[in-house]
């Protein structure tokens, strides 16, 4: 009699953490690497998506999307080694910042801190997403507010210290102007990455 042949099919895991462990089970440290790089790109593209802000030295730019997306797709650590490399990059030269600048005076200026404020919005987003928050619309919306709020946090302390200017006056210039904005950016990542995990779940059955 001759062995029964077993046909097996693998689906991605409905159970896992992340997107990226879902959709990659099986993580190599090239497949990593490639992930990394791949985020820097797709950050560095989101942030050419540019407009100027009349009398605001602070752009209104796709980052903070790329950044909320970056978080909860790659999970923290790999969410924090991708945008720290990209801040990296682009402070040692390579033209990846808004209007493709580049510089380290883009960390230490009047941008800084929202730039740093994306790299623990990737963390917190991360983290959350870590434990399935990003599955959902009634935790995913909850997990991109206060990614978005550790971005303007730290974003409006560095701005208020870099222009020594008055609170009233770094509000105006660095928060209202992009609030409009930020709530699209969160309807699109908290709605986007629910859909995706539905059609992972379908998969998994």
């Amino acid at each position: 009699m001759e062995p029964e042949i077993q046909m097996s099919h693998t689906y991605p895991s409905a159970n896992a953490a992340t997107l990226r462990a879902a959709l990659m089970p099986r993580v190599t440290p090239v497949s990593k690497l490639g992930m990394i790089f791949g985020g820097t790109i797709f950050i560095a593209l989101m942030a050419q998506i540019a407009i100027a802000v009349p009398g605001s030295p602070v752009p209104v730019t796709g980052q903070t999307l790329a950044a909320l997306l970056i978080g909860t797709s790659f999970g923290a650590t790999m969410g924090i080694a991708t945008f720290g490399f990209y801040l990296v990059v682009g402070a040692l030269g390579a033209p990846v910042f808004a209007s493709h600048t580049h510089g380290f005076t883009h960390i230490t200026g009047a941008t800084g801190g929202y730039l740093v404020g994306m790299l623990l919005t990737t963390a917190i987003t991360g983290a959350l997403a870590g434990r399935k928050w990003d599955q959902k619309i009634s935790t995913a919306i909850p997990t991109m507010l206060l990614g978005s709020i550790a971005t303007f946090s730290l974003g409006l302390i560095w701005l208020h210290h870099a222009a020594a200017q008055s609170w009233a006056w770094t509000i105006h210039n660095g928060l209202t102007p992009f609030l409009l904005g930020e709530f699209l950016k969160i309807a699109i990542a908290s709605t986007s990455l629910p859909t995706v995990w539905r059609f992972i779940h379908r998969a998994a059955k």
